[in-house]
């Protein structure tokens, strides 16, 4: 093959790198390493971002092998053939550490794929790096909390949070050092970085997703899930990572029920003839960004020209009566301690290990001596009380919908913009992600604009369990029509040697 005009990974999709590999222009393992070239050039470098951990050795003969695949058959190895992925560091990738943020384990190489990652791999991904997240994520809104390597930096001002706990792959993702990307949500650590990051993040519905070989923070809370700078590119992912696993009990819930063909949900009227109740509640005048309320009072006026019914405001009589509330210790403990028994000789196996070690970034200190002298989950009592609590949150939300006629719940993803990087206790978050988590349902995030400084944020659509179709319909109408995204200018290469390859 030849050619002579150069080839941008910057802010390609899916669709655009099957092309130019279709007609010759690029080939995986050239793609590969111009995404390399990206992490290079602007991770330790330039605007130092630090949103990468380790790059996978194996990459570029793995992307070879994709491209002897295609020159022998003529045909793609499936739906991410030859695409760039960042996995966060909390799940396997055969060949390359798992540390979960943790410098206790530095060096623990797993032999075999988490599931996630087994389905991309086999899809034709090539796992590029694995992406910097807050330690054992435990991290808020920001990622400074992780010792390895450093914490990670917004690429649209370096000065704020990417938001945690999946700050690495926020940040990698809106720098185009990959395509898609792995994160964990437990109480918004995919929709938060997205926000702070401009990108589409989904919390699927739980079980929809296998978390086999994924370092957990909360079994019932835990949730895995694709990230993307488009609502396009997240529903290819999905696709490939959605579906039952024998290794994760809870996606036995997606037996019977529509675990594929999310492409085929990405209608530009998508919007049009459903019903959205717009929460207030949830963004009191008192502890909001007036930009951020701006921006969120013009998406809803956008869905209402997209054709949807707007219930403005909708009320939850009981609303206060269900306040964010935490992961229990125990829970947090069993989730942690489950990983680390899958571990080698040299490694942790408890908490209590990992106290004893002091690895660990301070700011997490107390919490983990808490954690590691923590009961077992059938033997606390506010773990009873929790789940109490949210089946009555879960009948109180669905019972204010039903009154409504609403099928979907709006809200900002944070009331606030992206914090400062080491904020702590000093500045609201306004973070409303936790309904979902508490509700255990699906909600996607999509950005809506930006704030001051070039501060991203984004709308937050939640729906009821297993309504990931309708809640891709409704991102993609309101991406297509808002085009909110653009890349940040920190990741621009003025000489395109990371940015642009030629295949001759």
């Amino acid at each position: 093959m030849s050619t002579t005009a150069e080839f941008t990974v910057f802010e390609r999709s899916i669709a655009e790198l099957h092309e130019a590999i279709r007609s010759g222009a690029a080939t995986a393992r050239a793609i590969a390493q111009a995404s390399l070239d990206r992490i290079e050039a602007f991770d330790r470098k330039g605007p130092a971002l630090w949103s990468i951990i380790c790059t996978n050795p194996s990459a570029l003969e793995d992307a070879e092998a994709l491209d002897q695949h295609f020159r022998q058959t003529g045909r793609f190895k499936g739906p991410l053939h030859g695409i760039p992925v960042l996995v966060k560091d909390n799940y396997d990738v055969a060949g390359m550490q798992t540390t979960g943020g943790s410098a206790a384990l530095l060096g623990w190489t797993p032999a075999t794929d988490s599931a996630a990652v087994a389905r991309m791999r086999a899809a034709g991904a090539v796992i590029l790096a694995k992406s910097t997240m807050s330690e054992w994520a435990r991290g808020g809104l920001d990622n400074v909390n992780s010792v390895l390597p450093a914490f990670a930096r917004n690429p649209y001002n370096t000065a704020h949070a990417t938001g945690g706990s999946s700050g690495g792959t926020g940040s990698g993702l809106a720098s185009s050092f990959a395509v898609v990307g792995l994160g964990s949500d437990t109480w918004g650590s995919i929709r938060n970085p997205s926000a702070n990051n401009a990108l589409a993040g989904l919390r699927p519905s739980w079980g929809l997703v296998s978390r086999a070989g994924m370092i957990g923070l909360y079994d019932a809370r835990d949730t895995a899930g694709p990230m993307a700078r488009s609502v396009t590119d997240l529903a290819v992912l999905l696709d490939v990572i959605a579906g039952a696993d024998e290794n994760d009990p809870a996606t036995r819930e997606a037996a019977g029920r529509p675990t594929t063909a999310f492409t085929e949900h990405l209608d530009p009227h998508g919007i049009a003839g459903k019903s959205f109740g717009v929460l207030r509640q949830a963004v009191p005048a008192h502890a909001s960004d007036p930009e951020v309320v701006a921006l969120f009072d013009a998406a809803i006026a956008r869905i209402r020209e997209l054709g949807g019914r707007v219930v403005d405001p909708f009320v939850i009589p009981q609303f206060d009566e269900f306040p964010p509330r935490l992961h229990p210790d125990s829970e947090m403990r069993a989730a942690i301690e489950k990983y680390l028994r899958t571990t080698g000789p040299g490694y942790p196996r408890t908490l209590a290990e990992v106290v004893a070690s002091g690895k660990f970034h301070p700011v997490h200190e107390v919490g983990l001596r808490a954690l590691a002298v923590a009961p077992s989950p059938s033997e606390d009592p506010k773990v009873r009380q929790l789940e109490s609590d949210e089946v009555r949150m879960r009948a109180t939300y669905e019972a204010a919908m039903a009154t409504a006629s609403v099928e979907f719940i709006l809200a900002p993803v944070a009331t606030f913009p992206p914090k400062l990087n080491g904020d702590r206790n000093l500045t609201p978050t306004g973070s409303t992600t936790w309904m979902a988590s508490g509700l255990h349902w699906p909600a996607i995030a999509v950005p809506m604009g930006f704030c001051s400084e070039n501060l991203p944020t984004s709308l937050q659509i939640i729906g009821r369990p297993w309504s990931e179709a309708g809640l891709i319909e409704a991102a993609f109408a309101f991406e297509q029509a808002t085009r909110h995204r653009r890349p940040p200018a920190t990741i621009r290469c003025p000489h395109h040697r990371c940015t642009c390859i030629g295949v001759r």
